[in-house]
């Protein structure tokens, strides 16, 4: 790590020496990596440090190495930047407090508290329902706080796949049916009367959990803007195995509404919100499926459950 990198950390966080440990993962595509810096002198003893580094010619795994891609995600970081130091959320839906936030040409630095620290030091890569739950209750308190906010300085509309910013993905699609109706159904969703901020990559390895699975954090922001709830909520629900997404999302589904209604402060027609966004659920799904479809055809989340949905969709847009 640079030394004016070094010394800015020292700075920010009060401490008199570091040491950087061990690369926590390497950012997709080749892009940089997060890394765990041990500080003495200080009340932290230390913080993760997200390193964004451009490279000169990216690695996609799914081949997927544009122009349009390179620039998507040079937005996508801006983006995470300006979340971190602009807007806070509160425990309902913990994320990690920034400390600092710096850019050196091609290269960008955020300094981030150590959720590890303060108890969120565990990772799933399947959960049970009670942390399924933890995390519908993160994103209901999500949506519940940011109801009616306009993103600024966001993505105008959130998730890592939204139509407008996947135009490669939409032509290769096999699907004619679905392709001629993506722009409908991505309409469907951005004119929706109930609009809150959306986390926009809302899976599993992006939440840490408590000990006991019951409490929650959020990380990694880069894809997180204006929309409609439903996009995390059904983006989390693929988490899921298929044999057992039939059974599971209607209770969990139920669940996070009652959590949400519990988290809304503001003067709003619940039930109003709660029928539309329970309307939306379908087009949310199928409006990932389309991406899926177009992006890596034989992806594990296209199923039966999946298909069956997108099916209902395309057969109310004939109406």
């Amino acid at each position: 790590m640079k030394q004016e990198y070094q010394d800015l950390i020292l700075q920010e966080c009060g401490a008199k020496a570091l040491r950087v440990g061990d690369k926590i993962q390497t950012l997709w595509s080749g892009y940089g990596q997060i890394v765990r810096v041990h500080l003495d002198g200080c009340d932290r003893p230390s913080v993760v440090v997200k390193h964004v580094m451009f490279p000169k010619e990216a690695e996609h795994p799914g081949g997927w190495n544009t122009d349009l891609s390179h620039m998507r995600k040079v937005k996508s970081y801006q983006v995470e930047t300006h979340w971190y130091q602009n807007y806070s959320t509160n425990d309902g839906c913990r994320m990690p407090a920034c400390l600092a936030a710096c850019s050196y040409g091609d290269e960008k630095l955020i300094v981030l508290e150590d959720l590890d620290v303060v108890g969120f030091d565990q990772r799933r890569t399947s959960v049970r329902d009670a942390e399924m739950r933890a995390c519908l209750s993160w994103l209901a308190h999500f949506h519940g706080l940011f109801l009616g906010v306009v993103p600024e300085g966001l993505w105008p509309v959130g998730t890592y796949w939204h139509l407008e910013t996947r135009p490669d993905e939409l032509n290769t699609m096999d699907d004619t049916q679905l392709k001629a109706a993506a722009g409908e159904i991505d309409r469907i969703l951005n004119e929706c009367s109930f609009k809150t901020i959306v986390h926009g990559d809302a899976k599993l390895a992006n939440f840490c959990f408590s000990g006991s699975g019951q409490g929650v954090a959020a990380v990694d922001f880069q894809y997180v803007g204006g929309g409609c709830g439903m996009k995390d909520v059904v983006y989390l629900l693929e988490e899921i195995e298929e044999k057992q997404l039939e059974k599971r999302v209607p209770g969990l589904l139920d669940y996070y509404f009652t959590e949400l209604r519990a988290s809304v402060t503001k003067q709003v027609d619940f039930a109003a919100l709660e029928k539309e966004w329970r309307e939306m659920f379908a087009f949310a799904w199928t409006d990932f499926h389309r991406f899926l479809l177009g992006w890596m055809p034989g992806h594990r989340k296209i199923n039966r459950y999946t298909k069956q949905l997108t099916k209902e969709v395309l057969r109310k847009l004939k109406r």
